[in-house]
């Protein structure tokens, strides 16, 4: 059933939604992350993946998210078969199916790795093949591996998971990471959600939060929200997402700006995160905050994505 939590790690066949993964799940797969992170060139541990090989194939432009895949792959040892702008210079630019297509890859490699422009498309890939299929973006659905190093983070940043205050700002309507993240986090957290009108959560992630018991509400007040929140998670606002309403994205661009009168009034203990990549909505004078966790955010995707891998390829 899609988006159905399996019985534990070793059940778990692909990496879809962020609703597959319950709080043991989590706590096991952070384990595995932290080992991941002690992983040296040269060692038993950094051949574990040796003979497999691992296909990105990736529809829309990513950085962090394709190369950590395909860092993760390499430090374990494995193969890497990759596909960037695959809409444009694949055989989807002459009108192959992405079933088709999917299908093809999975004859060359032992796992895919799929961002795509469509929200599902991971389910389809995944409802396609036999081989595993982690979802690394589909459209402004989910991501449920940036959900993984957020939490990750939160983690290990706070040393906790409970009783957590978290602060979503920016373009929560087409941010699949805050998405996920809401929904990945939806049984132990309290969330407040900051956004221009146009660009404001969705109903269907208030009513999966409504239906998990999880509390929310809605502010316009960044300065009394990051007063409050143990994690304030910033956003860009998706300028590809607006198509040719560029007047509304005009109108949001720069509403809600991380700078330094905000983190004077954040808790001592609170922490700044982003996934990434970032336009004006935090000021570079915050990279040098002991709480601007963006980077280290960024760098404990590696160790997640080498733990999914790990687990997704039985080794």
């Amino acid at each position: 059933m899609p988006g159905a939590c399996v019985s534990g790690l070793k059940d778990l066949k692909n990496c879809v939604e962020a609703q597959q993964f319950d709080r043991a799940m989590l706590e096991e797969l952070f384990v595995i992350a932290d080992a991941m992170s002690e992983v040296k060139p040269g060692s038993r541990e950094s051949t574990m993946l040796q003979g497999f090989l691992m296909s990105t194939l990736f529809y829309e432009p990513s950085t962090r998210t394709r190369l950590s895949f395909e860092g993760a792959m390499g430090k374990l040892g494995g193969g890497i078969l990759s596909t960037e702008s695959a809409g444009e210079y694949s055989s989807a630019a002459k009108g192959e199916t992405l079933e088709d297509t999917i299908r093809t890859v999975e004859g060359y490699a032992d796992i895919v790795v799929l961002r795509h422009f469509t929200a599902g498309a991971a389910r389809r890939a995944a409802d396609a093949i036999e081989s595993p299929v982690i979802n690394a973006g589909d459209g402004p659905g989910q991501h449920p591996t940036q959900a993984l190093l957020d939490t990750y983070t939160i983690y290990n940043e706070l040393g906790r998971l409970d009783d957590i205050k978290v602060g979503l700002v920016g373009d929560l309507a087409n941010g699949r990471t805050v998405r996920s993240l809401a929904t990945m986090l939806c049984n132990f957290e309290n969330f407040v959600f900051v956004a221009p009108e146009v660009v404001k959560m969705k109903d269907d992630i208030k009513a999966e939060l409504d239906a998990n018991g999880a509390k929310w509400r809605e502010s316009e007040d960044l300065l009394g929200v990051a007063s409050e929140v143990d994690v304030l998670y910033q956003t860009r606002i998706q300028k590809e997402r607006f198509g040719d309403r560029l007047d509304e994205y005009e109108a949001c661009r720069g509403v809600y700006t991380v700078d330094e009168k905000v983190m004077a009034a954040m808790k001592k203990t609170s922490i700044v995160m982003h996934p990434l990549p970032r336009l004006d909505e935090i000021a570079p004078e915050c990279d040098a905050d002991p709480r601007a966790a963006y980077f280290r955010q960024a760098r404990n995707g590696l160790f997640i994505r080498m733990a999914l891998l790990k687990v997704l390829l039985k080794v």
